[in-house]
């Protein structure tokens, strides 16, 4: 179908609204993301009509549940060009997803004078863990440097990896700078040295096509919430030969083959790393959401989201006093832009929006220290995505140019 960003905002209720007297105009994806109604109606169909315990039960509820969780794992395989189902783990979300890589691999096999690679424009669920590591291991965290606009020199990368590092774990797409780095590159360069290649893909499986073989990547972590899918979902996917290698990171029902009174045995991969009651409606409703990106086209999704980034970085540029951060106008970016308002906290900038009826994000987007490396304490951020249309980045201008007016009065 032809994509008409218009059109595909009237599958969305939450935003037929008014927020402080105006339509609402959201430009918080890259937090997280509206559900259409296609997923709303799959959660509530399923809660209404299968809901029951999965793998265990012999009745239909519980086979119904069953089958409609694994087709979900096979809908992601299938999204992502994972090289079979297995290869796909269920969990909360990104962090959860590299947590496990963090302590069910890593943790098991770094030790002193090994190297774990990363930037310091990580999402802090991409850096805390393996600061942890580090800490019970012995093992040493080396920073990439990051240009000016925010991209990596890709020698500079290759002259940092030896053979000491063990693990490259590096964002696709940055959540404050809309930087899209060269996994693909990135991960040969690792691989020459016998490194694993760890990416958090919250940012990029949401709004590109993405193909884990084509990446060659070795694991790969990313959020439902943030594809219009429901909150609490995500997904690990590994190599089964390294998954086959990784321990589960919890323990209890479900993940188990043979419990005995001094030891247990585990599932195959991937069910010994989903232990418990999965999350049985999440998974159901990233399927749908699934089914909902590919109808629309992760292509069209792409390009629509760099040609609002472009138009955003247009407008906003003419404004005098606003600082934005990341890659020149004309230059390759994903659907985001952040900014700063000179001389006002990004808090104060929201809430005058938000009068307005406009809805970013504003802090440090859980990135600290790329806000030091940016010599800001928050910065304000809009994010697109496949909802949102020109009119919307008209709207945040002017909402921008009430934000200047109202401060410099305030000021003044």
């Amino acid at each position: 179908m032809m994509f008409n960003p218009t059109q595909l905002r009237k599958d969305f209720p939450i935003l037929d609204q008014s927020i402080n007297g105006h339509p609402l105009v959201y430009l918080d994806s890259a937090a997280t993301s509206q559900k259409p109604q296609s997923v709303l109606h799959v959660l509530r169909r399923y809660y209404e009509m299968d809901n029951a315990n999965v793998h265990r039960g012999v009745h239909t509820l519980g086979s119904r549940a069953t089958e409609a969780y694994e087709r979900a794992r096979e809908k992601v395989a299938d999204f992502i060009q994972a090289d079979r189902p297995e290869e796909i783990i269920f969990t909360r979300g990104t962090t959860e997803s590299i947590n496990m890589v963090a302590y069910g691999w890593a943790r098991l096999r770094l030790q002193q004078g090994d190297e774990i690679a990363l930037t310091p424009a990580e999402h802090h669920s991409n850096l805390v863990p393996w600061q942890q590591v580090a800490r019970v291991t012995g093992a040493k965290l080396v920073y990439l440097t990051l240009l000016p606009d925010g991209n990596l020199d890709l020698d500079e990368v290759r002259s940092k990896l030896s053979d000491r590092t063990k693990i490259v774990a590096i964002q696709h797409v940055s959540n404050v700078l809309g930087t899209i780095h060269p996994i693909k590159e990135i991960g040969a360069m690792a691989h020459q040295v016998g490194a694993l290649m760890v990416v958090d893909g919250a940012q990029s499986v949401p709004h590109m096509p993405v193909d884990v073989q084509d990446l060659d990547c070795d694991f790969l972590a990313f959020s439902g919430h943030k594809m219009c899918g429901p909150t609490g979902i995500g997904v690990l996917y590994g190599k089964k030969e390294w998954l086959d290698e990784m321990e589960p990171t919890y323990f209890g029902g479900e993940m188990i083959d043979l419990v005995e009174l001094e030891q247990s045995t585990w599932k195959e991969t991937p069910w010994k790393f989903e232990g418990g009651t999965p999350i049985i409606a999440g998974a159901v409703g990233l399927g749908a959401a699934i089914d909902y990106l590919q109808q629309v086209g992760m292509e069209d999704i792409h390009q629509h989201d760099s040609q609002l980034a472009q138009y955003a970085m247009e407008q906003l540029s003419k404004m005098e006093g606003l600082e934005i951060y990341g890659p020149a106008p004309g230059s390759q970016r994903a659907g985001l832009v952040t900014f700063n308002l000179k001389g006002v906290h990004p808090h104060d900038v929201s809430t005058v929006l938000d009068s307005e009826g406009i809805a970013i994000r504003a802090g440090h987007h859980c990135a600290q220290p790329l806000m030091r490396w940016l010599h800001q304490a928050a910065t304000a951020r809009a994010s697109f995505y496949l909802y949102n249309t020109k009119a919307d980045i008209d709207a945040l201008v002017s909402g921008l140019e009430s934000a200047k007016e109202f401060f410099a009065h305030a000021i003044g």
